[in-house]
């Protein structure tokens, strides 16, 4: 199996206090990582090391196979990132800016600009200065600038902030294209986490400076259980139902109203029978999965084992 990013013992530690801990990440070639994590956990500090913006206190990065080292430039020339907030010359258009950014990363390619531009749907802004564009079109700018040198490893710091649903769905199109049709290895935080789960191959979970799983979507999906939810009006009532005329003990009471029944081996059908000849009134009862949320906050709020 091919590693196009690795990171062994990563740590750093800033005015005395360990902020990101022994953090052993593998990033598989070609894959979406979804790095998911709280505010604070560390995901942009982690992100800012991979790019050399920070030096790591202790622990090495392996980057396309090479260490990574104060004088990696060729490594470097083949990453795209935006790390927080995309910066940019605001009195300049976006094709000026582009054409910058090309400049200094030595590409010359000048068609890659439009391409770069069609491919994150940033349309009639030939004459507009940055500086009137939304947060929205400065996101796509600074995604559109990350590609546009095709990058093996595209390091994306919360991509879809400031963008509206069908931008979102834009970019999650245009996140898997990179990487089925283009190849890319892409690494990205976002707090969307039905996003993440829509296009990840592989989770990274952070908290309080360490990495406490990864682990692909694939098993992710295999963790988690089949449900049946209902919504009652009387949930006392559904639970005595439920123990007495169904002997059923493996439920879970969510909130005042909603019930999630685990017995793989009733149907939707006899629950709802019971309910109704006992005069419980059903709002609504569906089969469910659990989410990659669901997993997430067990993981987060939990002690790293699944509950």
């Amino acid at each position: 199996m091919t590693f196009i990013l690795k990171t062994n013992q990563l740590t750093k530690v800033i005015e005395g206090k360990e902020i990101i801990s022994n953090v052993n990440m593998k990033v598989k070639k070609g894959e979406i990582y979804g790095f998911l994590g709280p505010n604070g956990a560390g995901k942009t500090t982690i992100m800012k090391m991979i790019t050399n913006l920070f030096k790591p206190t202790s622990g090495e990065i392996e980057i396309f196979g090479e260490k990574l080292t104060n004088t990696s430039y060729e490594i470097l020339k083949r990453l795209g990132s935006i790390i927080e907030y995309p910066i940019f010359y605001e009195k300049l258009t976006a094709k000026e800016n582009l054409e910058l950014h090309c400049e200094y990363m030595g590409y010359h390619d000048k068609s890659a600009i439009n391409h770069a531009l069609q491919l994150v749907n940033l349309k009639n802004v030939d004459d507009k200065l940055v500086k009137h564009f939304s947060l929205g079109m400065k996101q796509r700018l600074g995604i559109a600038r990350a590609i546009i040198t095709k990058p093996e490893l595209l390091i994306l710091d919360e991509p879809i902030n400031g963008l509206d649903p069908v931008g979102i769905k834009e970019l999650r199109d245009l996140f898997k294209m990179l990487s089925k049709e283009y190849g890319i290895t892409l690494l990205i935080s976002s707090h969307i986490l039905g996003e993440i789960e829509q296009i990840a191959d592989t989770i990274g979970i952070i908290k309080d400076g360490k990495l406490i799983e990864e682990l692909s979507m694939d098993n992710v999906r295999q963790l988690n259980t089949e449900f049946i939810e209902m919504i009652v009006t009387d949930c006392k009532r559904a639970v005595f139902v439920l123990e007495h005329t169904l002997s059923i003990s493996n439920f879970k009471i969510i909130d005042e109203k909603c019930i999630r029944i685990y017995d793989s081996n009733i149907s939707q059908s006899e629950i709802s029978k019971a309910l109704i000849l006992k005069d419980v009134d059903i709002e609504s009862i569906t089969k469910k999965n659990n989410t990659l949320e669901e997993y997430f906050l067990k993981m987060i709020n939990g002690d790293g084992k699944i509950a």
